[in-house]
């Protein structure tokens, strides 16, 4: 059981650690707002994992293979949010570059940052490839429903625990003066990697 857990411990952090979108909104929201705001997109983010892992533990291997068409609808709509959150992004960047970097940029409601990092996670094709295939392995009929509720807890502690070290990084002054400086440059790159995403999960649907 401790091998075990120890094992989807490691695969899981792999898998935190991988630059995706959730880490590209994270980053950039702690940069550019507060720690407080990305710690609502880290709280929306880590609400998408609870549900992947949920569905994970109830056969989400079986349900996507009886039911293909579903995974390209995911993978579909995943690729469309991507892209207009690069859109946004992107806009964001002229923004400043026409405007000036001292403009002061108006928050958002934390309630709109929280289900962005919820969507952005949701939307991400590669959470189901994961938690359909990779994750899957670990939860097989043999394991019984207290190593399933264990196994769950730690995914979800161990996704809020990374993206709040995340959350915390981005946030240090050091890292916000400097994206203040470059503003519309990271806002432009960070534009440009979601819509990426977004159309190659389109393309290679």
């Amino acid at each position: 059981m401790l091998m075990l857990f120890l094992t989807v411990a490691m695969v899981h952090l792999i898998a935190l650690m991988s630059p995706g979108p959730d880490f590209f909104f994270v980053s950039q929201t702690a940069a550019s707002r507060s720690r407080k705001e990305a710690m609502m997109g880290v709280i929306g983010i880590t609400l998408g994992v609870l549900v992947w892992a949920a569905v994970a533990l109830m056969g989400l291997h079986l349900i996507l293979q009886k039911m293909a068409w579903l995974h390209q609808v995911i993978t579909v709509g995943g690729g469309l949010y991507l892209c207009w959150m690069g859109w946004q992004l992107l806009k964001s960047a002229r923004a400043k570059k026409q405007s000036g970097d001292e403009t002061p940029v108006e928050l958002p409601a934390r309630g709109r940052t929280f289900m962005r990092g919820l969507l952005t996670n949701l939307s991400n094709p590669k959470a189901v490839i994961y938690f359909g295939s990779v994750f899957s392995m670990f939860v097989g009929d043999s394991v019984s429903g207290g190593e399933r509720l264990g196994i769950f807890l730690l995914i979800v502690v161990e996704t809020l625990a990374w993206f709040s070290l995340v959350a915390l990084v981005f946030a240090l002054p050091k890292m916000r003066r400097g994206y203040q400086r470059l503003a519309k440059w990271i806002d432009g790159v960070a534009g440009v990697v979601f819509a990426g995403f977004g159309i190659a999960l389109i393309m290679n649907r």
